[in-house]
């Protein structure tokens, strides 16, 4: 599938709006390749953005669906108050921090019914008997690893490529288990060599994601091994994408650090910098829950206009993301990549390089 794209992008499912089904549309007739992020929606909601897509292309696109993170036995009592606090500036109730598996089951029965081509899951592995169903109707499987032994459990699954995502990526990680010894969640590997250590692991072809801005760094990581490169950030501010006014106005200015945090949902993941942020940096480990309990106070934050207690999920580069239609990106992106290749060609003497 992704080794035979026109154009080696995928454009990244980003849960909470970003990836519409224009988004996912424009990239596949561009000659890319985009997913639909299930993660954080309804199962009416999935069903009906899949139709949406397929009204809109013929061409084969993929879905992205969260599989269930462990039950948390963290004590939320006091950061279940201080965001009750934050909450009340905004003139919102805090929601309930409670757990539960994101509509899993259903959302794994509606891309089967679907027959959605590709299917990626993140922060784990799907069951083995889903994994099953999927190929069952000719849908390929790919699950998001950010480690060595991550993606030696997802071949014993049977996953039929692997998403190997580096530290600088925006939004959560995927790590499968979320250690609160490590800011990150565990080891926080740098993109190029986590794709040389997993692809000492694997055949399975590997699709590279975290941090990637530019042509020139989809070039990079082909050269590493990869058969495509996944960016997400840099399409947050297209047209197309379901991103908030206050987010694009805050990736438009620039001037803020990333950083990874768990205050917003209690997973790591990396977003602008901003006061809740920077007032929380203590958040426990106890994800969905703390999503559920801060997603009002974001809803409110973003209503009013106000960045410092909203979620900016982000990558590191993304001052270089710009607010070009998404055909548009994938066709610099294209170029880019091209010149890379040549420049590199050049330096070593290749002939014909010109």
């Amino acid at each position: 599938m992704f080794g035979d794209l026109r154009v080696p992008v995928v454009v990244a499912p980003m849960a909470g709006g970003p990836s519409t089904p224009a988004l996912v549309a424009g990239a596949v007739e561009a000659g890319a390749f985009g997913f639909l992020a299930a993660g954080m929606v309804g199962v009416e909601a999935l069903r009906a953005r899949i139709e949406e897509t397929r009204a809109l292309t013929e061409k084969p696109f993929g879905v992205n669906i969260f599989t269930p993170s462990a039950r948390s036995a963290v004590d939320l009592g006091d950061y279940r108050e201080r965001v009750r606090v934050e909450a009340e500036r905004y003139g919102v109730a805090a929601g309930e921090p409670e757990w539960d598996d994101d509509q899993y089951a259903a959302k794994v029965d509606v891309v089967v019914e679907a027959r959605v081509p590709v299917v990626s899951f993140t922060f784990g592995l799907p069951r083995a008997r889903d994994v099953a169903r999927l190929k069952d109707v000719g849908t390929s499987v790919v699950a998001t690893v950010t480690t060595p032994a991550e993606a030696r459990a997802a071949v014993e699954v049977g996953a039929d490529a692997l998403c190997v995502q580096g530290a600088a990526a925006g939004g959560h990680r995927g790590v499968f288990q979320d250690d609160p010894a490590f800011p990150g969640g565990g080891p926080l590997y740098d993109l190029l060599p986590a794709l040389r250590l997993i692809a000492a692991e694997t055949r399975l072809p590997l699709i590279a994601a975290g941090g990637l801005s530019h042509g020139g760094d989809v070039a990079a990581v082909l050269a590493a091994g990869a058969i495509a490169a996944q960016l997400g950030t840099v399409f947050l501010r297209c047209p197309e994408a379901g991103t908030s006014a206050v987010q694009r106005a805050a990736l438009a200015a620039g001037g803020r650090e990333t950083t990874v945090t768990r205050a917003f949902t209690g997973r790591p993941a990396r977003g602008l910098v901003n006061r809740f942020i920077a007032e929380h940096p203590d958040a426990p480990s106890a994800y969905p829950n703390l999503n559920n309990l801060t997603r009002p106070l974001r809803a409110a934050a973003a209503r009013a206009g106000d960045p410092e207690a909203m979620s900016l999920w982000a990558g590191q580069a993304y001052p270089l993301a710009g607010d070009a239609p998404v055909a548009e990106v994938v066709a610099v992106l294209a170029a880019q990549a091209e010149e890379a290749v040549v420049a590199v060609a050049r330096r070593l003497g290749v002939t014909g390089a010109d």
